[in-house]
């Protein structure tokens, strides 16, 4: 081997390992390389179905390998857990043993979860606490002593796989699923890497009979899904990525430095960039999978079109609400044991949903927020039912306006979501409200014009009718296959003529 060959093996050696600051993403160049080697021995391997699980298995380890390292040993750990447990409880009849299995892989699960996620935040207010009762006794000894906080890296997806895996043995529990008799089979499924690590939330009972079927990939499944992967990298790469990084961040890095207009333009502009990242990751997922032969169940259906908060739950991140509503809500009695106990079941399922997206105060409040707004929903609807703040016979006003006031109250949401703290938060509300200045607009529109035309694309794609939407993904799965391709090239092209400095990481990837 010469020296050159070499330098080209470590260079190849050193872009297949795993680097912390760079995960393997959808968009990367990266990535599409590696999707086209692995379809091709994927097609080869569609009649037979244990090595195609196997493959594919590996694949995805690898992908998850790429994204935290030797942390996917975790994974296989519980997931294991999870299998094993799964067995038993079918093979289980007394209840106390039952509920004792499904105990058990509560704390395996919820137990990584909580060190990798809320160990400093616990251990951190577990000091606050420690140092309050020393200033109110004069105890000087619990006095200033500040909590380091340790350096815990956090595995990238464990939310979404510790929740799936969960309801596998929840379901198995409630009698509505069988567990698979296989463990090469479970592990295909948690693993499985187009929604691993971000989602969306796919339940067992949908997901694990398509593993049975031979995956076949007609034009129409073919063309929706390239469909949805260019939907998905134009929201993420062309809109979300380039007003983060040239307005967002700027916006949210120093609030007092900008006007009340401008802060307010940067919270519409986060609404706008929340939805297209996440939104975005979940159609290239959701592509992905049907380009393979599987098809999940939609994750985003237009929420800013919302005219309540509890349309807004059903159509943003459906995988998730769902997911709180079925083993957490009704777990905790839902709406079957009172009006009161409904209130108080929606306001905990709400800030468990704020924690899970982060161990912060802030994102307690902003669960909070919900959770309130919800109960204040079906308490109007109680009690004022012609008010009709939901249906088709609402009136095209009515509609507006509560779609208008619905927007303001997630966004008000949004901004406890992405300000790095409560100051900033606080800094963003006394912009708008006493410092507004409206005059600046033309200086916005001028300073800021990629910004202000991608923010228009952005929500007018957003709010038009659902039949263009279809049309266009008629008009692109009929279209030949080198039509097809120029689609998916000027795509491409798009996004690195308004590429920033590095590929920017899923805003979910955090969770």
């Amino acid at each position: 081997m010469t020296f050159f060959d070499n330098l080209s093996f470590q260079r190849l050696l050193d872009v297949l390992s795993y680097h912390r600051d760079a995960p393997m993403l959808f968009s990367s160049g990266l990535f599409f390389f590696l999707f086209l080697g692995f379809i091709v021995i994927y097609k080869a391997l569609r009649k037979h179905l244990l090595p195609r699980l196997i493959y594919v298995t590996l694949f995805s380890f690898y992908f998850y390998y790429k994204s935290s390292g030797l942390w996917f040993l975790l994974l296989i750990a519980t997931t294991t857990g999870d299998f094993l447990i799964g067995g038993c409880l079918q093979k289980a009849s007394k209840p106390l043993l039952r509920k004792g299995l499904v105990a058990l892989s509560l704390c395996i699960n919820l137990g990584a979860l909580c060190y990798f996620k809320y160990f400093n935040f616990l251990v951190d207010a577990f000091a606050a606490i420690c140092n309050e009762i020393g200033l109110l006794f004069g105890i000087s000894a619990l006095q200033n002593q500040g909590y380091v906080p340790m350096d815990i890296f956090l595995p990238v997806g464990i939310s979404f796989y510790t929740f799936q895996s969960l309801s596998y043995v929840i379901d198995i529990y409630r009698r509505k699923l069988q567990p698979v008799g296989r463990w090469i089979d479970y592990l295909f499924y948690v693993s499985f890497f187009p929604q691993l690590v971000a989602g969306p939330i796919v339940r067992a009972c949908d997901f694990l009979p398509q593993i049975y079927r031979e995956p076949k990939v007609g034009r129409a499944e073919f063309g929706e899904g390239l469909f949805l992967v260019i939907c998905g990298l134009l929201k993420k790469c062309l809109i979300s990525d380039y007003i983060s990084l040239n307005f967002v961040d700027r916006i949210f890095d120093a609030p007092l430095l900008y006007t009340g207009l401008e802060n307010l333009l940067g919270v519409y502009a986060y609404a706008l960039q929340i939805y297209c990242d996440f939104s975005g990751y979940s159609d290239m997922a959701i592509g992905i999978a049907l380009l393979l032969g599987f098809r999940f169940n939609i994750n985003f259906d237009s929420p800013y079109r919302s005219a309540t908060i509890t349309e807004f739950w059903r159509r943003w991140h459906i995988s998730l609400s769902s997911w709180l509503k079925d083993y957490i809500y009704i777990s905790l009695g839902g709406n079957r044991k009172g009006r009161l106990r409904m209130y108080f079941n929606l306001m905990a399922t709400m800030l468990l949903g704020g924690l899970w997206h982060g161990a912060s105060v802030r994102f307690l409040l902003w669960g909070g927020l919900h959770g309130l707004a919800l109960a204040v929903h079906k308490f109007l609807m109680r009690h004022f039912p012609k008010l009709k703040p939901m249906g088709k016979d609402m009136k095209p006003w009515q509609r507006v306006l509560c779609v208008f006031g619905t927007f303001h109250l997630v966004c008000f949401g949004w901004i406890l979501f992405r300000a790095p703290s409560m100051q900033v938060f606080g800094q963003v509300l006394r912009q708008i409200f006493t410092d507004f200045h409206p005059e600046v607009l033309g200086q916005f529109l001028a300073g800021y014009k990629t910004v202000a035309l991608l923010l228009c694309i952005g929500y007018f794609s957003h709010f038009f009718p659902d039949r263009w939407y279809h049309g266009l993904q008629t008009a692109l799965t009929r279209s030949p296959l080198l039509l097809q391709a120029l689609a998916l090239a000027l795509a491409v092209f798009l996004i690195v003529q308004m590429k920033g400095a590095g590929v920017q990481p899923f805003i979910y990837f955090q969770f």
